[in-house]
């Protein structure tokens, strides 16, 4: 999901990870909704509700809930950049005010791990910001997030990676009917 955000880029050049859910994003049947599938497992569904919690609070509070978001441990890679391992070396580099870049992605699966502590999504994110003229930029590619339940019983990102793509790339990746 980082994909280069916040990594002491200036906000028109951060890239990023996690939308909402728009119903003009995808044409191409998606995958069964989870919330009105009687068939997704509980497990996939603590997932699905991490991660719109995480989008919700990123999209009001910017880089800040990102890093708070992470487990102590927790990794995040982005495109050409170090690897930033724990919270606090991404809190340091999280620091995109939401006014200034918006940061939302839609996750387009989720697995549980045989254990029910470690899971991981993976979908599409948008980054917008505004360049110094004053002109929209898009960002927008793919992600995935590992998350790992904690001692305390809360869940955690343990590691967050994304790689940049064109806008249509994403056409590649979507099931045809009845794959899925």
């Amino acid at each position: 999901m980082l994909a280069g955000v916040g990594l002491g880029l200036a906000p028109q050049a951060a890239q990023g990870q996690l939308a909402f859910p728009d119903a003009n994003a995808q044409s191409a049947p998606n995958p069964p909704n989870p919330l009105t599938d009687p068939t997704v497992k509980p497990g996939k569904m603590v997932l699905f509700d991490l991660e719109a919690r995480f989008a919700k609070d990123v999209l009001a509070r910017g880089g800040a809930a990102f890093a708070a978001w992470f487990a102590e441990d927790g990794v995040a890679l982005g495109n050409g950049v170090a690897p930033l391992v724990g919270r606090v070396a991404i809190a340091k580099s999280a620091k995109w005010d939401p006014k200034v870049y918006q940061l939302t992605w839609t996750p387009t699966e989720a697995v549980m791990g045989p254990s029910g502590d470690v899971g991981w999504t993976w979908g599409h994110f948008e980054g917008h910001s505004k360049d110094a003229s004053g002109n929209p930029i898009t960002t927008t590619g793919r992600y995935i997030t590992i998350w790992r339940k904690q001692a305390d019983g809360s869940w955690k990102v343990a590691l967050d990676a994304g790689a940049n793509e064109e806008p249509t790339a994403g056409d590649c990746c979507k099931m045809p009917p009845g794959e899925h």
